[in-house]
């Protein structure tokens, strides 16, 4: 069976949700907030949520392969996020072991190749093994690419760019004058991939938290007050509707 295409999906898509095909983003990165918070105003401990929070990620990351969308980035654990207690930071580190390596089958049976962002230095190596593992494990897929933010910094990751390139210039790899936008693109996390068309952020929190600060230059913004162990798949097609509905002018003005 001939396997279906990024613009075949989303054509249907854009038929289910009566948008123009080219109105569907192709690029979607999230704010996966509010685990936590979700957990504690039932009465259960943070861990809950978190645990809670991991089941929602695999459903909503099927349902973008289906929808036709090519590079889904989850923000999933940020370099300020150690200043947390070393109790929920160890429950966090074993579930992100165990997810990642339970995660393997659906990703080949859905063709999604793993990509990480951000810094394995610090890592515990139980993670960054397993983490290395389903990246080998997937890199052959050629289906949509899952980028999981994890010890991830968006300062961070322009401050390593700078400093590769600042390698390759010293090296004589790189004339100086050579360093543009272009190039600045190509030696960060996300060599390679087009910009972040749609941001969405659960939870309702107004802010980017260091989160892709080159990708979404020109971004759409998607913020619900739902917090992430509750966002669902119309909740998905919410965004996408409201994406297409805007105007993206990218600095230019209304013809």
């Amino acid at each position: 069976m001939a396997q279906i295409t990024f613009e075949e999906k989303r054509q249907q898509t854009a038929a289910r949700l009566g948008m123009d095909p080219n109105h569907v983003p192709r690029n979607i990165a999230i704010v996966m907030d509010g685990n936590g918070r979700w957990a504690q105003e039932r009465g259960k401990e943070r861990y809950y949520g978190h645990s809670k929070g991991a089941s929602i990620v695999e459903k909503i990351a099927i349902y973008c392969v289906d929808l036709g969308i090519e590079y889904l980035t989850l923000y999933s654990f940020s370099m300020q996020n150690w200043s947390r207690p070393k109790e929920e930071i160890d429950f966090l580190m074993d579930l992100y072991a165990m997810y990642l390596e339970g995660i393997r089958d659906t990703l080949m049976k859905h063709n999604v190749r793993l990509a990480h962002l951000g810094r394995k230095e610090g890592l515990p190596q139980k993670v960054i093994e397993v983490l290395e593992g389903t990246i080998e494990i997937t890199s052959a897929n050629d289906g949509m690419t899952l980028g999981l933010a994890l010890n991830y910094g968006s300062r961070t990751e322009i401050v390593d760019a700078a400093k590769a390139i600042a390698q390759k210039v010293k090296s004589g790899q790189l004339d100086i004058d050579q360093i543009d936008r272009q190039c600045i693109s190509d030696n960060l996390y996300t060599a390679g991939w087009p910009d972040v068309d749609l941001l969405i952020r659960t939870s309702g929190e107004l802010r980017i938290s260091n989160f892709l600060l080159w990708q979404i230059s020109y971004a759409e913004f998607y913020v619900t007050d739902k917090y992430w162990p509750d966002f669902e798949e119309a909740d998905l097609d919410a965004s996408l509707q409201t994406f297409a509905a805007r105007s993206r002018r990218m600095g230019d003005v209304l013809p």
